[in-house]
């Protein structure tokens, strides 16, 4: 069993910065891959960033390739979703999600992770 806690949403302004931090509890955190997922409203949850346990090497959806950052910190059990120069479009709840199957590949589709956080939403007005 794993659970995520999500935290750092908010509403920022375009081109604004914001950090998500999600810490997970239950199975050792350094042995499972994480990703990071938003869902706007009407839309389905889409892929984000994820990176894998072994090595932390990071993966990055097109859409926020070069102003995002995936990290992971795992004597503090959390990973991190660092946003740059922030759009409109980027407003969405942002879910982390642990994916304890894989151990080289990082999916990024949703119904291969096993555990979701509740969520934290973020909002970017223009």
């Amino acid at each position: 069993q794993v659970q995520l806690v999500e935290s750092g949403g908010g509403l920022v302004q375009a081109g604004e910065s914001r950090r998500l931090s999600c810490a997970a509890s239950g199975r050792a955190f350094s042995t499972y891959s994480m990703a990071w997922f938003r869902q706007a409203p009407g839309k389905e949850r889409e892929f984000v960033a994820a990176i894998s346990w072994i090595g932390g090497r990071p993966y990055y959806a097109d859409s926020v390739k070069g102003r995002s950052a995936i990290s992971r910190d795992n004597a503090k059990n959390t990973v991190y979703l660092q946003m740059n120069s922030l759009k409109p479009e980027d407003t969405a709840v942002y879910y982390c999600a642990a994916d304890l199957r894989r151990e080289l590949e990082l999916s990024t589709k949703t119904a291969e992770y096993d555990y979701w956080g509740q969520g934290t939403q973020v909002t970017v007005s223009s």
